[in-house]
């Protein structure tokens, strides 16, 4: 019987397709060693995402495929996550504390942005992830609410604030400093300067993945926000109607304006399914996710159904992440969060912390 060469295990592992980075172990390099001893075969994989949730299931599909290699004997296999800091767009860097900055954005309001972006966190977190959520709507902060969180943030030093705790996240809003029957009438530049203070005077801990969930519209706040938050990608929420879709678009332009990679489209409201007869309904249309994923080359993440249950749990301070863990909904947050954080794993990394600081003094 011919040994078992480790030709013989890259060309097999060369056919196993990562679901979530929907390319071969060996093109996203997720395979950092082989070795073998006789039959048996060790193996040691990395990916560059959460999956905590996926890895037993992943590790059995890896191990099943290879066990068809004629000859091999006992197949051992090791999966590891390491969550890199990714680049930003040109002129900034990643923020102390904080790996990777995704924005959750959309093209107009009530396509659902700023719950999706807090389920999103909270399906990071549940894959393993440490991961915050920045509620950058300063006009209509809705985080607060939706994390049953209220009250001022804490400072040590009575110059940074302490992110308030919620689901394991670590959160900040303009929603814990203002009443919140108190309107927002501010001009843009106080509006930016929010966000900047917002971002950079709150003591973020060892985030692999900070959410911030922008304000709805591409407007100049937008745009300019965009451009002074390191931002390692973002992704464009929207709905399967024509309108949303027009929107959505210029949101996606938006980004590619200022250099920052779109990871993909999660479609929201997709489908409703009656609560009484089970019957489906495209109530905004069908197929314009899609659509526009293919149309601008970019992943469609995943699409959501038009759920009671999913407004009910974000008004009651409980999102369906962690209010029904196990049910449908949930898994689909899961899903498009790991494709989400796998797309980011595929980007270009930063590597500026590897360097040395280099300082010229006189003698």
């Amino acid at each position: 019987m011919a040994q078992i060469t480790q030709a013989d295990i890259e060309n097999r592992l060369k056919t196993i397709i990562d679901p979530n980075v929907e390319t071969d172990l060996i093109s996203a390099k997720s395979v950092k060693s082989i070795h073998i001893d006789g039959a048996d075969v060790s193996i040691k994989l990395e990916l560059g995402y959460p999956a905590k949730k996926h890895l037993d299931e992943f590790k059995l599909a890896v191990l099943e495929h290879l066990k068809t290699l004629e000859g091999i004997g006992t197949v051992t296999i090791d999966i590891a996550i390491n969550i890199l800091s990714h680049a930003v767009q040109q002129g900034l860097k990643p923020l102390p504390g904080i790996k990777n900055i995704i924005a959750v954005a959309s093209g107009k309001g009530g396509v659902g942005k700023s719950t999706t972006a807090v389920n999103l966190a909270l399906a990071l977190a549940a894959e393993g992830a440490k991961v915050g959520i920045l509620d950058a709507d300063i006009y209509g902060p809705s985080i607060p609410m939706m994390l049953g969180q209220s009250g001022f943030p804490e400072s040590e030093d009575g110059k940074t604030m302490l992110p308030k705790m919620s689901f394991g996240l670590q959160t900040n809003s303009i929603g814990y400093l203002v009443d919140t029957s108190q309107p927002m009438i501010w001009r843009g530049p106080m509006v930016t300067g929010a966000l900047q203070q917002l971002l950079k005077e709150t003591r973020w801990t060892d985030l692999d993945y900070l959410i911030v969930d922008l304000p709805p519209g591409t407007g100049d706040i937008q745009l300019t926000l965009s451009q002074q938050i390191p931002v390692s990608g973002a992704v464009i929420v929207t709905t399967p109607q024509d309108i949303a879709l027009l929107d959505a678009q210029r949101g996606l332009a938006m980004f590619e304006k200022v250099n920052v990679p779109v990871l993909g489209i999660v479609e929201n409201m997709s489908m409703h399914i009656c609560s009484q007869c089970g019957h489906e309904e495209a109530i905004f249309g069908s197929g314009g996710g899609a659509a526009m994923a293919e149309k601008n080359q970019v992943p469609l993440l995943g699409a959501l159904p038009l759920d009671k249950d999913i407004r009910l749990n974000a008004d009651s301070g409980r999102p369906t992440v962690v209010a029904d863990p196990d049910g449908r909904s949930a898994e689909i947050y899961r899903e498009i969060a790991r494709k989400m954080a796998a797309k980011l794993a595929l980007k270009a990394k930063d590597f500026s912390s590897k360097f040395p600081n280099i300082v010229i003094q006189n003698t």
